[in-house]
């Protein structure tokens, strides 16, 4: 079967006397805002492309077919399906999320904690039947814990329909708000509900009140973000005394308070934004507890302000900066505060006894692991929960008794077809790089594999927005593991794994060194051993599907393959598009090539797309999502598009578009597996191991 050829329909522009000509930007459909509510409405020439492109796809990789149903057995194998998160206790109540054997859909259940029977608030598979897509967003129960406020996108672009149901007959009731973010925040009466709308270009820019009983059109605007910049949202304090309203890009926060006793009442400034300040809010009493970065306090400090009086001038340190241990989180409880911090590039946990100003860990004796704080619904309590995993130890829930340093395993994930830890070896390796840094790289294999340069090796990376890839446990890639695959992450700068400073050396003027230290883990690799030079695999999505694309530019003899899901390519195209849902807000993570020159010139210099050239690439593979609002579908399109055109030899290269699903494609967990089968089942084949 032919690949489909896209048709050239030249469209230029000048940006600082520059021309740039874009052949492919008729896939680009105008109506992109009409067609994240209703697909059906994408023009018919941009559908027979890619519907095209996917039986192209489906023809290549037909010699698969058998083993992807392999694998996605295996992969589905290793699930307990009747499995159920950890009750969290609220008051006279714990709740939970469950699925039955089976179901592609949770439900959200509760039970009496002095006992009785269970109540199935939510059965999503229900709310799922006869829709192509579903994802169940938000389930918030009020104080009174006699109503829940629910979500729903059935389109895969984030749109959230906003429910209210009666918990005791399960009926809806007749509030039904569309076009929000998904959830909401309760404010103490159980009756007033707190929501974030999204503008006609897929940005949540307005919080309303809305009082359950009444007409939408009569809810109230309690703020709007009139900078398009800047993201909205609404939460609340772990006390559950304020309502929190937030404002923020990927570099600068602005957080307003509302007391939930007065949801009518005024919203109270706390810091206004200042460019480069972030802060996140808790509370205590009179006191807020602050986490910010203010004072060039790079790695983020802890402070306090009196709620009365929360201006930056009354800021004073608790948890005072210490370069190199960046502060991930803080949530505070009646007497003590918790806090997740990063140091040497591992995660660890932190108690503060709030009285005493006492301090002591949860250690934990693992090379590479991940932590991850759950939360919980109550305020007074002397017990936390925390997860832990690593790339060998399937994760471990845990509650934990600040007072007596004790902790309780309420949970291990079960692994039904077995696992057996003792057959693989996790390592923590560091990559040097041209510019003298070292990129600390995660590594999985079996005992028996052998490190001579034989293996295959799957490299995953992201490296952008602060955003940390964890050493955690997945079942999927054990299935490239168990074939002879090492298995390994590159922590990259872009990232937070090694600070701040990690974050702000791989961003904007400086993003080239993500590229650079991807590059970089991968030829040490190879030099050690662990594979050879094309024989990886590299494997990334989004901002981590622009890395993909980079790296193929930049050094294609280094990989056997390269996976990109819903891939950010376009990136000078997009950051010059001010109407897409992403683009201001990003500006300050990519810069903005609008306004400067130097950004236009720095974007230009690595966006995959604008850089495909006439050489030999390695076999692709792109997947895109029809409604996906983050990276919209022409991305990946346009880019295989302009590679097909320009790429000499005979690699495989292939674009698969979800056509029913957004950013996230399935939203049914076995769904999910067969598109993880699908895109391990091209790893395998790009690397002789089918």
């Amino acid at each position: 079967m032919n690949p489909p050829n896209a048709a050239k329909r030249p469209v230029t522009s000048t940006h600082h006397g520059v021309t740039i000509t874009d052949d492919y930007a008729w896939l680009r459909a105008d109506n992109w805002q009409e067609v994240m509510r209703d697909p059906s409405v994408l023009a018919p020439d941009i559908r027979a492309h890619l519907d095209a492109e996917n039986d192209y796809t489906a023809a290549e990789m037909a010699d698969t077919e058998v083993l992807q149903a392999a694998l996605f057995v295996e992969m589905r194998a290793r699930i307990k399906e009747d499995d159920s998160s950890v009750p969290a206790p609220d008051g006279p109540f714990a709740y939970a999320t469950r699925f039955t054997e089976g179901a592609e859909q949770p439900l959200i259940v509760r039970t009496p904690r002095e006992g009785g029977a269970e109540t199935i608030m939510i059965d999503a598979n229900k709310l799922a039947e006869g829709r192509a897509y579903f994802r169940l967003g938000g389930a918030d129960h009020s104080p009174d814990h006699k109503l829940l406020a629910y979500a729903y996108d059935d389109k895969g672009s984030e749109n959230y329909t906003l429910h209210v149901r009666d918990i005791e007959s399960g009926t809806d009731l007749a509030d039904i708000i569309e076009g929000t973010t998904g959830g909401g925040s309760w404010a103490a009466d159980s009756k007033t509900l707190f929501y974030t709308v999204l503008d006609d270009n897929h940005r949540p820019c307005r919080v309303y009140r809305h009082v359950v009983g009444t007409p939408k059109a009569d809810d109230v605007l309690v703020y709007e973000e009139t900078d398009p910049g800047f993201f909205l949202g609404v939460g609340e304090t772990q006390s559950a005394r304020y309502i929190l309203v937030d404002s923020h890009d990927h570099e600068t926060s602005e957080v307003r308070l509302l007391d939930a006793q007065d949801p009518t009442g005024a919203l109270r400034l706390i810091a206004p934004r200042e460019t480069g300040l972030e802060y996140s809010v808790d509370h205590k009493g009179d006191t807020l507890y602050i986490l910010t970065n203010a004072d060039g306090a790079e790695d983020f400090k802890i402070v306090t302000a009196p709620v009365a009086a929360p201006g930056r001038e009354n800021w004073t340190d608790l948890v005072p900066h210490k370069p190199g241990t960046l502060i991930l989180d803080m949530t505070v409880y009646q007497d003590f505060m918790v806090r997740l911090e990063r140091s040497g590039g591992l995660p660890r946990i932190v108690i503060r006894d709030l009285a005493s100003g006492a301090e002591h860990e949860i250690a934990f004796d693992e090379e590479a692991y991940s932590l991850g704080l759950g939360g919980g619904y109550e305020f007074d309590t002397t017990s936390i929960r925390f997860s832990y995993s690593s790339m060998t130890t399937p994760t471990r829930v845990y509650d934990y008794d600040v007072a007596t340093r004790t902790r309780v395993l309420r949970k291990e994930e079960e692994i039904p077809s077995g696992h057996d830890p003792d057959a693989y070896v996790t390592r923590r390796v560091f990559a040097p790089t041209a510019d003298g840094e070292t990129v600390p790289v995660s590594i999985l294999y079996r005992k028996d594999t052998k490190l001579d340069g034989s293996a295959p090796l799957l490299l995953y990376g992201y490296g952008s927005y602060g955003i940390t890839i964890p050493a955690s446990f997945s079942t999927t890639r054990l299935s490239l593991v168990d074939r002879g695959f090492v298995y390994a992450i590159a922590h990259i700068r872009g990232g937070k794994d090694k600070g701040f400073r990690w974050y702000a050396d791989g961003r904007r003027e400086k993003k080239a060194n993500t590229f650079k230290d991807f590059i970089a883990a991968g030829e040490y690799l190879a030099e050690e051993g662990f594979t050879a030079r094309g024989r990886i695999v590299g494997w990334g999505g989004s901002a981590g599907g622009m890395l993909m694309g980079a790296v193929a530019n930049m050094a294609p003899e280094l990989f056997g393959g390269i996976i990109a899901e819903v891939p950010f390519v376009d990136v000078l195209n997009t950051m010059l598009d001010d109407t897409l849902p992403l683009t201001p807000p990003e500006w300050p993570e990519w810069g903005n090539p609008i306004e400067s020159a130097a950004d236009f010139q720095t974007i230009l210099s690595y966006s995959p797309y604008d850089n495909v050239e006439a050489k030999a690439y390695p076999p692709i593979l792109a997947i895109g999502g029809l409604t996906d609002p983050r990276v919209t579908y022409w991305e990946p399109a346009k880019w295989v598009a302009k590679l097909r055109e320009k790429k000499q030899g005979d690699a495989a290269l292939l674009l698969k578009t979800n056509m029913e699903a957004g950013h996230g494609g399935a939203a049914g967990r076995f769904d999910r597996l067969k598109e993880t089968a699908f895109s391990t089942a091209f790893a395998l084949k790009v690397t002789g191991k089918v």
